[in-house]
């Protein structure tokens, strides 16, 4: 909307016609912005989403990896299903630009380091499964019909609103809310964590470069700075002027080879296509992110005290 295009936005259908964090966005902003309710699993929904549109962007999922090992089927039937559904409507609607939305989580732990885009694919969990064969799907159009697809691959997003699904706003969400101990499932794996605004100047990136730069292929969106969950606490104990321990809970470890042990990004390509780099280093982005949950109705909002999985 800040650089002058029309938005239109799916949601999925509820009862209650929530919108999520659009709503959290200046009414003037949504004003114009056209919402839509749907379910990607459905093609007519995706058909509705996609017509008209001179780009695409595809980030429509479901995302927590231990989730999904309780419902793996529901996480084929959204992840890959519903890119199936995108990409057919793309098709059919002669779309000129599809950005797809991969996951690090494709590559598992890393063989060889930093992660470029020829390492191999790895699903060390359902969810991850579920990526790489929506990922196939999007290289798979683009080599059978044409479609001009460009798939982005983030590492560890973060931000402001994020789901505390994720180990960041698990950590930040207790320490606001007074917790000197925070329950966390394994601390030594090493993660590229990318800021939130970074990664959206990646999606425009890839959506607004020349074709012959970027259609047809995948692009690493990373900073190629890793950390371990643990010293992650630090940094942001210090950040917080904070002393805290770290209480490991049985419930969140992940299946050992489920694990994915490190990952961190080489986006050298991305950079080359596109001239993107992150602006943001780790401690800006989570400066910026404590600051959030320290509202306390943002925090009211998270059930800080249970484990989400």
């Amino acid at each position: 909307m800040a650089r002058g295009d029309r938005v239109r936005a799916m949601v999925q259908y509820n009862s209650f016609n929530s919108w999520g964090w659009l709503e959290d966005l200046p009414a003037e902003t949504m004003a114009s912005v056209e919402v839509v309710l749907g379910d990607v699993r459905d093609p007519d929904s995706a058909d509705e989403l996609v017509r008209d549109a001179e780009v695409v962007y595809h980030l429509a999922a479901l995302i927590a990896i231990p989730y999904s090992y309780r419902a793996p089927r529901s996480y084929l039937a959204t992840n890959a299903g519903g890119t199936l559904n995108v990409l057919e409507a793309a098709r059919l609607h002669e779309t000129p630009r599809v950005v797809h939305t991969s996951t690090s989580e494709v590559y598992g732990t890393a063989r060889s380091a930093p992660i470029d885009e020829a390492h191999p694919l790895q699903a060390q969990s359902p969810y991850a499964a579920s990526k790489i064969a929506a990922d196939k799907l999007a290289e798979s159009y683009h080599l059978s019909f044409a479609l001009p697809v460009v798939t982005l691959r983030p590492f560890n997003t973060f931000g402001p609103r994020q789901s505390a699904r994720a180990v960041i706003p698990t950590i930040v969400s207790q320490l606001v809310a007074g917790q000197d101990e925070v329950a966390l499932g394994a601390v030594d794996p090493t993660r590229d964590f990318t800021f939130v605004r970074d990664v959206a100047d990646a999606f425009a990136a890839v959506g607004t470069a020349p074709a012959a730069q970027v259609v047809g292929r995948v692009l690493n969106a990373g900073t190629g700075r890793e950390i371990s969950i643990g010293a992650l606490v630090g940094v942001i104990a210090r950040i917080m002027n904070r002393t805290v321990r770290v209480r490991v809970e049985d419930e969140r470890i992940r299946p050992a080879e489920s694990e994915v042990m490190r990952l961190v990004c080489d986006s050298s390509a991305l950079r080359d296509a596109t001239g993107w780099s992150p602006r943001h280093s780790l401690e800006e982005g989570l400066a910026t992110t404590v600051q959030w949950f320290s509202d306390p109705a943002n925090l009211a909002r998270y059930r800080w005290g249970i484990y989400n999985v």
